[in-house]
Protein backbone atom coordinates (compact mmCIF):
# COMPACT_ATOMS: atom_id res chain seq x y z
CA UNK A 1 0.00 0.00 0.00
CA UNK A 2 2.91 2.38 0.66
CA UNK A 3 4.36 1.71 -2.53
CA UNK A 4 0.70 2.74 -4.52
CA UNK A 5 0.16 5.73 -2.26
CA UNK A 6 3.90 7.12 -3.55
CA UNK A 7 2.82 6.38 -7.01
CA UNK A 8 -0.08 8.32 -6.97
CA UNK A 9 1.83 10.92 -4.77
CA UNK A 10 4.15 11.47 -7.85
CA UNK A 11 1.39 11.35 -10.45
CA UNK A 12 -0.64 14.32 -8.41
CA UNK A 13 2.49 16.43 -8.52
CA UNK A 14 3.75 15.41 -12.13
CA UNK A 15 0.22 15.93 -13.54
CA UNK A 16 -0.01 19.45 -11.93
CA UNK A 17 3.29 20.50 -13.57
CA UNK A 18 1.72 20.18 -16.50
CA UNK A 19 -1.52 22.04 -15.18
CA UNK A 20 -1.64 25.88 -15.72
CA UNK A 21 -3.97 27.94 -13.99
CA UNK A 22 -6.75 28.98 -16.13
CA UNK A 23 -8.20 32.18 -17.12
CA UNK A 24 -10.89 33.27 -14.01
CA UNK A 25 -12.95 34.69 -16.48
CA UNK A 26 -16.47 32.24 -16.04
CA UNK A 27 -17.43 32.10 -19.27
CA UNK A 28 -13.79 31.56 -21.09
CA UNK A 29 -14.08 28.62 -23.50
CA UNK A 30 -11.04 26.33 -22.21
CA UNK A 31 -10.47 23.37 -24.85
CA UNK A 32 -8.78 20.49 -23.27
CA UNK A 33 -6.81 18.36 -26.37
CA UNK A 34 -7.32 14.60 -26.00
CA UNK A 35 -8.14 11.57 -28.34
CA UNK A 36 -10.07 8.70 -28.39
CA UNK A 37 -8.02 4.94 -29.16
CA UNK A 38 -8.71 1.34 -29.92
CA UNK A 39 -6.26 -0.71 -29.97
CA UNK A 40 -5.34 -5.00 -30.23
CA UNK A 41 -2.94 -7.52 -29.11
CA UNK A 42 -2.75 -11.42 -29.07
CA UNK A 43 -0.80 -12.27 -25.78
CA UNK A 44 1.14 -15.56 -25.91
CA UNK A 45 -0.50 -17.87 -22.91
CA UNK A 46 0.87 -20.40 -20.25
CA UNK A 47 0.69 -23.40 -20.50
CA UNK A 48 -2.35 -24.72 -18.21
CA UNK A 49 -1.68 -27.06 -15.36
CA UNK A 50 -1.41 -30.18 -17.21
CA UNK A 51 1.05 -29.15 -19.61
CA UNK A 52 -0.97 -28.25 -22.24
CA UNK A 53 -0.82 -25.12 -24.44
CA UNK A 54 -3.39 -22.57 -24.74
CA UNK A 55 -4.07 -20.56 -27.44
CA UNK A 56 -3.37 -17.17 -27.62
CA UNK A 57 -5.53 -14.68 -25.80
CA UNK A 58 -6.70 -11.71 -28.37
CA UNK A 59 -7.07 -8.54 -25.72
CA UNK A 60 -8.98 -5.30 -27.57
CA UNK A 61 -8.47 -1.95 -25.59
CA UNK A 62 -10.82 1.27 -25.52
CA UNK A 63 -8.97 4.00 -24.11
CA UNK A 64 -9.40 7.81 -23.86
CA UNK A 65 -6.33 9.90 -22.86
CA UNK A 66 -5.50 14.06 -22.71
CA UNK A 67 -2.52 15.99 -23.73
CA UNK A 68 -0.69 17.02 -21.04
CA UNK A 69 1.59 18.67 -22.92
CA UNK A 70 2.90 19.12 -26.84
CA UNK A 71 4.11 15.59 -26.19
CA UNK A 72 3.10 14.06 -23.09
CA UNK A 73 -0.32 12.50 -22.63
CA UNK A 74 -2.02 10.61 -19.69
CA UNK A 75 -5.23 8.84 -19.50
CA UNK A 76 -7.39 5.77 -18.91
CA UNK A 77 -8.20 2.56 -20.50
CA UNK A 78 -10.25 -0.61 -20.35
CA UNK A 79 -8.94 -4.05 -22.09
CA UNK A 80 -11.49 -7.15 -22.20
CA UNK A 81 -10.41 -10.26 -24.20
CA UNK A 82 -12.30 -11.38 -27.08
CA UNK A 83 -10.20 -13.75 -28.43
CA UNK A 84 -8.90 -17.33 -27.14
CA UNK A 85 -9.98 -19.31 -23.72
CA UNK A 86 -10.58 -16.47 -21.61
CA UNK A 87 -13.87 -14.25 -22.40
CA UNK A 88 -14.69 -12.62 -19.28
CA UNK A 89 -10.92 -11.19 -18.29
CA UNK A 90 -11.16 -7.55 -17.93
CA UNK A 91 -9.06 -4.89 -16.61
CA UNK A 92 -8.85 -1.22 -15.61
CA UNK A 93 -5.64 1.20 -15.93
CA UNK A 94 -3.94 4.06 -16.54
CA UNK A 95 -2.07 5.35 -19.50
CA UNK A 96 0.81 7.78 -19.58
CA UNK A 97 3.27 8.29 -22.34
CA UNK A 98 5.63 10.62 -24.61
CA UNK A 99 4.66 11.22 -28.23
CA UNK A 100 7.84 12.76 -30.87
CA UNK A 101 6.61 13.73 -34.36
CA UNK A 102 9.18 12.62 -37.13
CA UNK A 103 7.64 14.62 -39.99
CA UNK A 104 4.16 16.08 -40.61
CA UNK A 105 2.62 12.68 -40.24
CA UNK A 106 4.89 10.01 -39.11
CA UNK A 107 5.78 10.14 -35.35
CA UNK A 108 6.83 7.78 -32.52
CA UNK A 109 4.91 7.17 -29.51
CA UNK A 110 6.31 5.41 -26.21
CA UNK A 111 4.81 5.11 -22.72
CA UNK A 112 3.33 2.23 -20.64
CA UNK A 113 -0.47 1.26 -19.29
CA UNK A 114 -0.54 -0.01 -15.76
CA UNK A 115 -3.70 -1.13 -14.01
CA UNK A 116 -5.95 -4.40 -12.51
CA UNK A 117 -8.05 -6.92 -13.41
CA UNK A 118 -8.75 -10.57 -14.54
CA UNK A 119 -11.15 -13.06 -14.76
CA UNK A 120 -12.19 -16.54 -16.09
CA UNK A 121 -9.76 -18.39 -14.06
CA UNK A 122 -7.00 -17.13 -16.02
CA UNK A 123 -3.31 -17.37 -14.18
CA UNK A 124 -3.78 -13.55 -13.25
CA UNK A 125 -2.71 -13.58 -9.60
CA UNK A 126 -3.86 -10.27 -7.73
CA UNK A 127 -4.28 -8.39 -11.09
CA UNK A 128 -1.72 -5.86 -11.10
CA UNK A 129 0.18 -5.70 -14.61
CA UNK A 130 1.94 -3.05 -16.75
CA UNK A 131 1.80 -2.78 -20.44
CA UNK A 132 4.45 -0.85 -22.05
CA UNK A 133 4.54 -0.08 -25.66
CA UNK A 134 7.14 1.56 -28.51
CA UNK A 135 4.99 2.45 -31.40
CA UNK A 136 5.06 3.91 -34.87
CA UNK A 137 2.25 5.96 -35.84
CA UNK A 138 0.63 8.05 -39.00
CA UNK A 139 -1.74 10.64 -39.02
CA UNK A 140 -4.09 10.68 -41.93
CA UNK A 141 -6.71 13.32 -41.99
CA UNK A 142 -9.10 12.34 -39.25
CA UNK A 143 -7.39 9.57 -38.11
CA UNK A 144 -4.47 8.05 -36.55
CA UNK A 145 -3.23 4.62 -37.21
CA UNK A 146 -0.02 2.97 -35.00
CA UNK A 147 1.78 -0.28 -34.94
CA UNK A 148 4.28 -1.47 -32.45
CA UNK A 149 5.87 -3.59 -30.34
CA UNK A 150 4.32 -4.41 -26.46
CA UNK A 151 4.98 -6.12 -23.39
CA UNK A 152 2.27 -7.41 -20.77
CA UNK A 153 2.99 -8.85 -16.93
CA UNK A 154 0.66 -9.55 -14.71
CA UNK A 155 3.19 -9.08 -11.40
CA UNK A 156 1.45 -9.83 -8.78
CA UNK A 157 1.88 -13.61 -8.40
CA UNK A 158 0.67 -14.21 -11.55
CA UNK A 159 1.91 -16.29 -14.86
CA UNK A 160 0.96 -14.02 -17.76
CA UNK A 161 4.15 -11.96 -19.12
CA UNK A 162 4.00 -12.00 -23.18
CA UNK A 163 5.85 -10.05 -26.11
CA UNK A 164 4.24 -9.10 -29.08
CA UNK A 165 2.69 -6.70 -31.93
CA UNK A 166 0.22 -3.83 -30.86
CA UNK A 167 -1.98 -2.29 -33.06
CA UNK A 168 -4.34 0.64 -33.14
CA UNK A 169 -6.08 3.63 -34.47
CA UNK A 170 -6.53 7.14 -32.41
CA UNK A 171 -9.54 9.57 -33.33
CA UNK A 172 -8.93 13.26 -31.68
CA UNK A 173 -11.94 14.28 -29.33
CA UNK A 174 -11.46 17.29 -27.07
CA UNK A 175 -13.11 18.46 -24.08
CA UNK A 176 -14.48 22.10 -24.42
CA UNK A 177 -15.05 23.55 -20.65
CA UNK A 178 -14.74 26.22 -17.77
CA UNK A 179 -13.38 26.25 -14.24
CA UNK A 180 -14.83 23.67 -12.01
CA UNK A 181 -16.06 27.04 -10.14
CA UNK A 182 -18.55 28.48 -12.28
CA UNK A 183 -20.75 24.98 -12.04
CA UNK A 184 -24.40 25.93 -11.96
CA UNK A 185 -24.02 29.29 -13.37
CA UNK A 186 -26.47 30.18 -15.43
CA UNK A 187 -26.58 32.70 -18.98
CA UNK A 188 -29.14 33.65 -21.39
CA UNK A 189 -28.02 33.43 -25.08
CA UNK A 190 -27.07 37.02 -25.78
CA UNK A 191 -24.62 37.08 -22.58
CA UNK A 192 -22.97 34.21 -24.56
CA UNK A 193 -23.62 35.67 -28.00
CA UNK A 194 -20.09 37.49 -27.88
CA UNK A 195 -17.68 34.00 -26.88
CA UNK A 196 -16.67 31.15 -28.37
CA UNK A 197 -19.70 29.24 -27.10
CA UNK A 198 -21.74 31.01 -29.91
CA UNK A 199 -21.70 27.71 -31.78
CA UNK A 200 -23.89 24.85 -32.62
CA UNK A 201 -24.30 22.57 -29.60
CA UNK A 202 -23.57 18.84 -29.56
CA UNK A 203 -25.93 16.33 -27.74
CA UNK A 204 -24.88 13.18 -25.39
CA UNK A 205 -26.99 11.15 -23.45
CA UNK A 206 -26.49 9.61 -20.60
CA UNK A 207 -28.37 6.07 -19.80
CA UNK A 208 -28.75 3.90 -16.70
CA UNK A 209 -30.41 0.75 -17.28
CA UNK A 210 -31.42 -2.68 -15.89
CA UNK A 211 -31.04 -5.64 -18.87
CA UNK A 212 -32.10 -9.34 -18.24
CA UNK A 213 -30.45 -11.74 -20.25
CA UNK A 214 -32.67 -15.01 -20.94
CA UNK A 215 -29.95 -17.58 -22.40
CA UNK A 216 -30.99 -19.84 -24.77
CA UNK A 217 -29.81 -23.01 -27.54
CA UNK A 218 -26.56 -24.06 -26.64
CA UNK A 219 -25.58 -21.38 -23.98
CA UNK A 220 -23.57 -23.75 -21.29
CA UNK A 221 -21.94 -22.68 -17.99
CA UNK A 222 -18.05 -23.10 -18.01
CA UNK A 223 -18.84 -26.74 -15.92
CA UNK A 224 -20.71 -27.35 -19.19
CA UNK A 225 -24.32 -27.63 -17.74
CA UNK A 226 -26.92 -25.69 -19.72
CA UNK A 227 -27.74 -21.58 -19.04
CA UNK A 228 -31.33 -22.30 -20.31
CA UNK A 229 -33.87 -21.34 -17.70
CA UNK A 230 -31.61 -18.89 -15.90
CA UNK A 231 -32.37 -15.01 -16.34
CA UNK A 232 -29.35 -13.01 -15.22
CA UNK A 233 -29.99 -9.76 -14.55
CA UNK A 234 -27.70 -7.09 -15.52
CA UNK A 235 -27.12 -2.97 -14.29
CA UNK A 236 -25.33 -0.69 -16.29
CA UNK A 237 -24.90 2.62 -17.90
CA UNK A 238 -24.38 4.16 -21.23
CA UNK A 239 -22.78 7.17 -22.96
CA UNK A 240 -23.50 8.43 -26.44
CA UNK A 241 -22.68 11.08 -28.40
CA UNK A 242 -25.11 12.42 -31.15
CA UNK A 243 -23.38 12.02 -35.01
CA UNK A 244 -24.32 13.50 -38.19
CA UNK A 245 -27.97 13.01 -39.68
CA UNK A 246 -29.40 11.78 -36.52
CA UNK A 247 -26.59 8.68 -36.35
CA UNK A 248 -25.01 8.16 -32.68
CA UNK A 249 -21.68 6.33 -31.46
CA UNK A 250 -21.90 5.01 -27.58
CA UNK A 251 -20.28 2.78 -24.94
CA UNK A 252 -21.95 0.78 -22.21
CA UNK A 253 -21.02 -1.19 -19.64
CA UNK A 254 -22.96 -4.13 -17.63
CA UNK A 255 -22.53 -6.04 -14.60
CA UNK A 256 -24.84 -8.79 -13.08
CA UNK A 257 -26.59 -8.24 -9.87
CA UNK A 258 -28.35 -11.44 -9.58
CA UNK A 259 -29.46 -14.92 -11.30
CA UNK A 260 -25.88 -16.41 -11.43
CA UNK A 261 -22.89 -16.34 -9.46
CA UNK A 262 -21.61 -13.15 -9.49
CA UNK A 263 -18.58 -11.82 -12.00
CA UNK A 264 -20.19 -11.44 -15.18
CA UNK A 265 -20.04 -8.29 -17.09
CA UNK A 266 -19.41 -7.03 -20.62
CA UNK A 267 -18.26 -4.06 -22.34
CA UNK A 268 -19.81 -2.93 -26.18
CA UNK A 269 -18.37 -0.33 -28.28
CA UNK A 270 -21.11 0.35 -31.12
CA UNK A 271 -23.36 2.56 -33.37
CA UNK A 272 -26.99 3.50 -33.95
CA UNK A 273 -29.93 5.60 -35.81
CA UNK A 274 -32.09 7.38 -33.72
CA UNK A 275 -35.98 8.32 -35.15
CA UNK A 276 -37.97 10.68 -33.12
CA UNK A 277 -41.60 11.23 -33.51
CA UNK A 278 -44.54 13.01 -31.53
CA UNK A 279 -42.27 16.36 -31.86
CA UNK A 280 -39.34 14.45 -29.99
CA UNK A 281 -41.40 13.41 -26.96
CA UNK A 282 -40.82 9.52 -28.20
CA UNK A 283 -37.92 7.95 -30.05
CA UNK A 284 -37.43 4.62 -31.56
CA UNK A 285 -33.69 3.76 -31.58
CA UNK A 286 -31.52 1.12 -33.47
CA UNK A 287 -28.32 -0.08 -32.09
CA UNK A 288 -25.42 -2.45 -33.01
CA UNK A 289 -22.73 -3.21 -31.02
CA UNK A 290 -19.23 -5.35 -30.61
CA UNK A 291 -17.80 -6.32 -27.56
CA UNK A 292 -16.27 -8.43 -24.57
CA UNK A 293 -18.51 -10.09 -21.90
CA UNK A 294 -18.17 -13.21 -19.59
CA UNK A 295 -17.32 -14.25 -16.30
CA UNK A 296 -19.57 -15.22 -13.68
CA UNK A 297 -19.12 -19.19 -15.20
CA UNK A 298 -20.87 -18.28 -17.97
CA UNK A 299 -19.25 -19.73 -21.34
CA UNK A 300 -18.31 -16.65 -23.91
CA UNK A 301 -15.25 -19.09 -25.31
CA UNK A 302 -12.56 -15.80 -26.64
CA UNK A 303 -15.37 -13.41 -25.03
CA UNK A 304 -16.37 -11.39 -28.51
CA UNK A 305 -19.80 -10.50 -28.55
CA UNK A 306 -22.15 -9.05 -31.25
CA UNK A 307 -24.97 -6.96 -29.68
CA UNK A 308 -28.58 -5.87 -32.17
CA UNK A 309 -31.16 -4.03 -29.42
CA UNK A 310 -34.05 -1.72 -30.32
CA UNK A 311 -35.36 0.77 -27.71
CA UNK A 312 -38.40 2.97 -27.84
CA UNK A 313 -38.15 5.89 -25.34
CA UNK A 314 -40.65 8.48 -23.85
CA UNK A 315 -40.00 11.65 -22.76
CA UNK A 316 -41.00 12.28 -18.96
CA UNK A 317 -40.20 16.06 -18.44
CA UNK A 318 -37.32 18.04 -19.75
CA UNK A 319 -34.37 16.16 -20.85
CA UNK A 320 -35.26 12.72 -19.13
CA UNK A 321 -37.07 9.85 -20.99
CA UNK A 322 -37.83 6.38 -20.18
CA UNK A 323 -37.16 3.80 -22.44
CA UNK A 324 -37.57 -0.47 -23.16
CA UNK A 325 -34.90 -1.66 -25.29
CA UNK A 326 -35.23 -5.20 -26.79
CA UNK A 327 -32.41 -7.31 -28.17
CA UNK A 328 -29.69 -10.27 -28.76
CA UNK A 329 -26.46 -10.88 -27.52
CA UNK A 330 -24.53 -14.12 -29.12
CA UNK A 331 -21.49 -15.14 -29.77
CA UNK A 332 -20.49 -15.22 -33.77
CA UNK A 333 -20.54 -18.86 -33.40
CA UNK A 334 -23.58 -18.89 -31.46
CA UNK A 335 -22.53 -21.09 -29.00
CA UNK A 336 -23.49 -18.18 -26.40
CA UNK A 337 -26.92 -17.07 -27.41
CA UNK A 338 -29.45 -14.46 -25.39
CA UNK A 339 -32.38 -12.44 -25.64
CA UNK A 340 -32.14 -9.49 -23.76
CA UNK A 341 -34.91 -6.98 -22.43
CA UNK A 342 -34.41 -3.89 -20.35
CA UNK A 343 -36.00 -0.84 -18.98
CA UNK A 344 -33.51 2.14 -18.07
CA UNK A 345 -33.55 6.30 -17.74
CA UNK A 346 -32.10 8.58 -20.28
CA UNK A 347 -30.95 12.10 -20.03
CA UNK A 348 -29.85 14.10 -23.00
CA UNK A 349 -27.42 16.91 -22.73
CA UNK A 350 -27.13 19.62 -25.08
CA UNK A 351 -23.22 20.74 -24.75
CA UNK A 352 -20.90 22.99 -25.88
CA UNK A 353 -23.12 26.09 -27.88
CA UNK A 354 -25.85 28.19 -27.82
CA UNK A 355 -27.33 27.44 -30.94
CA UNK A 356 -29.22 24.07 -32.20
CA UNK A 357 -28.77 22.00 -35.33
CA UNK A 358 -31.00 24.47 -36.90
CA UNK A 359 -29.00 27.85 -35.86
CA UNK A 360 -31.53 29.20 -33.08
CA UNK A 361 -30.73 29.68 -29.99
CA UNK A 362 -31.79 27.99 -27.10
CA UNK A 363 -33.59 29.30 -24.21
CA UNK A 364 -31.32 28.61 -20.91
CA UNK A 365 -27.93 28.18 -20.71
CA UNK A 366 -25.81 26.47 -17.55
CA UNK A 367 -22.81 25.24 -16.72
CA UNK A 368 -22.87 21.96 -15.37
CA UNK A 369 -20.18 20.37 -13.05
CA UNK A 370 -18.32 16.97 -13.67
CA UNK A 371 -15.51 15.11 -12.11
CA UNK A 372 -13.48 12.07 -13.28
CA UNK A 373 -11.45 10.21 -10.39
CA UNK A 374 -8.78 7.44 -10.58
CA UNK A 375 -8.46 6.05 -6.97
CA UNK A 376 -6.06 3.14 -5.35
CA UNK A 377 -8.48 1.37 -2.99
CA UNK A 378 -8.15 -0.98 -0.47
CA UNK A 379 -10.77 -3.70 1.54
CA UNK A 380 -9.53 -4.80 4.69
CA UNK A 381 -10.20 -8.28 5.58
CA UNK A 382 -11.65 -8.92 2.42
CA UNK A 383 -14.24 -11.86 3.59
CA UNK A 384 -13.65 -14.92 0.62
CA UNK A 385 -15.61 -17.70 -0.70
CA UNK A 386 -13.10 -20.50 -0.62
CA UNK A 387 -10.19 -19.06 1.45
CA UNK A 388 -9.34 -17.08 4.59
CA UNK A 389 -9.95 -13.17 4.57
CA UNK A 390 -7.21 -11.20 3.04
CA UNK A 391 -6.76 -7.52 2.05
CA UNK A 392 -7.36 -6.81 -1.25
CA UNK A 393 -6.48 -3.66 -3.45
CA UNK A 394 -8.11 -2.27 -6.45
CA UNK A 395 -8.06 0.82 -9.06
CA UNK A 396 -11.08 2.38 -8.86
CA UNK A 397 -12.63 4.96 -11.63
CA UNK A 398 -15.51 6.95 -10.71
CA UNK A 399 -17.22 9.93 -12.44
CA UNK A 400 -19.69 12.89 -11.00
CA UNK A 401 -22.27 14.52 -12.52
CA UNK A 402 -23.42 17.00 -10.65
CA UNK A 403 -27.17 17.82 -10.02
CA UNK A 404 -26.70 21.16 -8.63
CA UNK A 405 -23.61 22.62 -6.34
CA UNK A 406 -24.00 20.28 -3.42
CA UNK A 407 -25.40 17.19 -4.79
CA UNK A 408 -24.16 14.88 -7.80
CA UNK A 409 -24.87 11.34 -9.63
CA UNK A 410 -21.96 8.74 -8.88
CA UNK A 411 -21.31 5.86 -11.08
CA UNK A 412 -17.90 4.00 -10.53
CA UNK A 413 -16.20 0.70 -11.46
CA UNK A 414 -12.87 -0.64 -10.27
CA UNK A 415 -10.68 -3.49 -10.99
CA UNK A 416 -8.24 -5.48 -8.59
CA UNK A 417 -4.82 -5.18 -9.10
CA UNK A 418 -3.63 -6.82 -5.14
CA UNK A 419 -4.35 -9.20 -2.95
CA UNK A 420 -4.93 -12.64 -4.62
CA UNK A 421 -8.41 -11.67 -6.23
CA UNK A 422 -7.43 -10.69 -9.76
CA UNK A 423 -10.86 -11.32 -11.17
CA UNK A 424 -12.32 -9.46 -8.66
CA UNK A 425 -14.57 -6.19 -10.60
CA UNK A 426 -17.21 -4.05 -9.43
CA UNK A 427 -19.36 -1.58 -11.36
CA UNK A 428 -21.82 0.55 -8.99
CA UNK A 429 -24.02 3.59 -9.43
CA UNK A 430 -25.40 6.13 -6.50
CA UNK A 431 -25.84 9.59 -5.16
CA UNK A 432 -23.32 12.20 -3.27
CA UNK A 433 -23.14 15.04 -1.56
CA UNK A 434 -20.63 17.51 -1.83
CA UNK A 435 -19.59 20.72 0.68
CA UNK A 436 -18.89 24.39 0.19
CA UNK A 437 -15.16 24.81 -0.50
CA UNK A 438 -13.87 25.45 2.81
CA UNK A 439 -10.08 26.17 4.31
CA UNK A 440 -8.86 28.86 2.44
CA UNK A 441 -10.94 27.29 -0.92
CA UNK A 442 -8.79 24.19 -0.47
CA UNK A 443 -10.67 21.50 0.73
CA UNK A 444 -14.01 19.90 0.11
CA UNK A 445 -15.75 17.41 1.95
CA UNK A 446 -18.41 14.56 0.24
CA UNK A 447 -20.63 11.51 1.47
CA UNK A 448 -21.81 9.28 -1.09
CA UNK A 449 -23.98 6.12 -1.27
CA UNK A 450 -23.39 3.53 -3.85
CA UNK A 451 -24.86 0.46 -5.08
CA UNK A 452 -24.58 -2.24 -7.87
CA UNK A 453 -22.78 -5.59 -9.12
CA UNK A 454 -19.71 -6.86 -7.88
CA UNK A 455 -18.55 -10.37 -8.26
CA UNK A 456 -14.92 -12.63 -9.26
CA UNK A 457 -11.98 -13.29 -7.59
CA UNK A 458 -13.28 -15.50 -4.42
CA UNK A 459 -14.73 -12.06 -3.11
CA UNK A 460 -17.32 -13.51 -1.29
CA UNK A 461 -20.19 -11.14 -3.05
CA UNK A 462 -23.45 -14.07 -3.07
CA UNK A 463 -24.60 -13.34 -6.57
CA UNK A 464 -23.28 -9.59 -7.05
CA UNK A 465 -24.86 -6.92 -5.37
CA UNK A 466 -22.84 -4.70 -2.72
CA UNK A 467 -23.67 -0.94 -1.06
CA UNK A 468 -21.02 1.14 -0.52
CA UNK A 469 -21.12 4.53 1.52
CA UNK A 470 -18.23 6.40 2.28
CA UNK A 471 -16.90 9.71 3.30
CA UNK A 472 -13.85 11.77 1.90
CA UNK A 473 -12.70 14.89 1.10
CA UNK A 474 -10.72 16.88 -1.78
CA UNK A 475 -7.78 18.76 -1.65
CA UNK A 476 -7.54 21.10 -4.49
CA UNK A 477 -4.02 21.34 -5.85
CA UNK A 478 -5.63 23.69 -8.86
CA UNK A 479 -8.67 24.72 -9.85
CA UNK A 480 -8.77 21.44 -12.39
CA UNK A 481 -7.28 18.89 -9.79
CA UNK A 482 -7.14 17.58 -6.24
CA UNK A 483 -6.22 14.51 -4.47
CA UNK A 484 -9.37 12.35 -3.34
CA UNK A 485 -9.38 10.34 -0.10
CA UNK A 486 -12.35 8.46 1.73
CA UNK A 487 -13.44 5.70 4.03
CA UNK A 488 -16.24 3.60 3.77
CA UNK A 489 -17.87 0.45 4.27
CA UNK A 490 -18.37 -2.35 1.74
CA UNK A 491 -21.39 -5.15 2.12
CA UNK A 492 -22.55 -7.64 0.07
CA UNK A 493 -26.43 -8.20 0.41
CA UNK A 494 -26.27 -12.06 -0.12
CA UNK A 495 -22.25 -13.42 0.83
CA UNK A 496 -20.04 -12.60 3.80
CA UNK A 497 -18.21 -9.71 2.23
CA UNK A 498 -18.43 -6.88 5.11
CA UNK A 499 -15.43 -4.84 5.01
CA UNK A 500 -13.99 -1.23 6.10
CA UNK A 501 -12.46 0.62 3.05
CA UNK A 502 -9.77 3.16 2.26
CA UNK A 503 -9.26 5.16 -1.35
CA UNK A 504 -6.98 7.55 -1.83
CA UNK A 505 -6.34 8.80 -5.83
CA UNK A 506 -6.23 12.28 -8.07
CA UNK A 507 -10.05 14.11 -9.55
CA UNK A 508 -9.88 16.39 -13.10
CA UNK A 509 -12.65 18.95 -12.35
CA UNK A 510 -14.60 20.19 -14.72
CA UNK A 511 -17.76 22.84 -16.02
CA UNK A 512 -19.47 22.47 -19.39
CA UNK A 513 -22.22 24.33 -21.03
CA UNK A 514 -25.56 22.47 -21.18
CA UNK A 515 -28.27 24.34 -23.40
CA UNK A 516 -31.96 23.94 -23.34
Amino acid sequence: MKKTLLLFLMLCNWVALFSQEKIKNPTYKQTQKGYFSVDYLSVKMPNDISGNPEINMGLSGIHYNLWLSNSFYGGLGFYGSVLGERGGLFTLGLNLGYKKNLTDQLFIDTGFHFGGGGGDGAPDGGGAFILPHFNFGYQFKNITAFAGYSAINFFDKGNINSQQVHVGIQIPVSLHHVSFQSKELRYTPDELKSTDWNQISNRISLFFHLNNLSPYGASKFTNGSSLKGNTIRLAGFEISAALPNNWFAFLKLDGAYDGIKAGYMDIFLGGGHHFSFNNNNTNILTKFSVGAGGGGGVETEGGFLIHPDISIEQRLFNSVYISVNKGYLLSPNANFKAATFGIGLKYNVNKDGILDKNNQRYRALKFKGVQFSLSQEVYFDAQRGSNPSQHVHQISLQANLFLNNYVYVAGQTSFANFGNAGAYAEGIVGIGLYSKTLLNDNVNFFAQLLAGAAGGGDISTGEGLIVKPSIGFNYNLNDALSIRTSVGKVNAKEGKLNSTSVAFGLSYNISFLTAN
